[in-house]
């Protein structure tokens, strides 16, 4: 999965939850452009924001080894 698509399942859980894109980066401890950026798809987000972002939108992350 790329940061696009990566980013497409974030902005669309969070709009789901109704939930702005400034308070989510309140929430989650980022700062509102950084946030914006991974959600946009222009920035890769580290383990750590990724998830801290899932664990915000109940979402599981599942590592897929070949």
């Amino acid at each position: 999965m790329n940061k696009k698509e990566i980013g497409k399942i974030i902005r669309g859980r969070r709009k789901y939850l109704k939930i702005t894109q400034k308070d989510f980066a309140e929430i989650i401890g980022l700062s509102l452009r950084n946030f914006v950026d991974i959600e946009n798809g222009k920035a890769n987000p580290t383990l750590d924001a990724l998830q801290k972002i899932a664990h915000a939108l109940g979402l599981e992350i599942t590592i897929k080894v070949n």
